[in-house]
């Protein structure tokens, strides 16, 4: 019950239920992580003396914190059945994501934009995980933002625009190359990719 009661306070209402049977089945470790700006949840394999382990980055708003959550465990059923015979994102997974989601659908856990994004996801061969765009735009949208907060996505500056990061770096924003975008570093003239969804305060605003 104490797990339950931790899990709801991250998960949308009514759903938390299932993710602790889901743990309790699979006796699986499921942890509420820290930030990470590269995922937003991992899963383990079992290896050696550890079984299965879950992350989900605890700052998630609670749709996009259950979409990862579900996401992982499709991994570890996929883990299962195939071992490393199955792709990462493979059809293997997207069966078993999709499976995994019913319940969710069923209970009308997510809102309808939400829903028509997971559907088109899945239905979506080009999209290799839940990295989506229109799936995590669509997430994103439900973020809570902090009073004064002006962040804004690379995909929504202006070319040659500066931006700076948290660290205090800061970038111009040059072209799109395919599904990223080429920046420069302002001090070091070195080129990084960045995500379209990375949130980024543009200079001088």
């Amino acid at each position: 019950m104490e797990k339950v009661n931790i899990l709801a306070k991250y998960l949308p209402e009514g759903t938390a239920p299932i993710i602790g049977r889901w743990i309790d089945y699979f006796n699986c470790e499921f942890k509420i992580s820290r930030t990470r700006s590269t995922k937003f949840g991992d899963y383990r394999h079992p290896f050696k003396e550890q079984g299965h382990r879950i992350s989900v980055n605890y700052n998630l708003n609670p749709y996009a914190f259950l979409v990862t959550t579900v996401h992982e465990f499709a991994h570890l059923q996929t883990w299962n059945e195939h071992k490393r015979k199955a792709k990462p994102h493979g059809t293997e997974w997207k069966v078993n994501f999709k499976k995994m989601m019913r319940p969710f659908f069923t209970a009308h856990a997510f809102p309808a934009d939400i829903e028509r994004a997971i559907i088109s996801y899945l239905q979506n061969p080009a999209a290799s995980s839940c990295t989506d765009l229109n799936l995590f735009k669509v997430l994103r949208s439900y973020d809570a933002k902090l009073p004064g907060e002006n962040t804004i996505s690379v995909e929504k500056l202006p070319v040659s625009s500066l931006f700076t990061m948290k660290n205090g770096r800061i970038f111009r924003k040059d072209s799109k190359l395919r599904k990223r975008y080429s920046c420069t570093e302002v001090k070091t003239g070195a080129v990084y990719l960045f995500s379209p969804l990375a949130e980024v305060v543009m200079v001088g605003v």
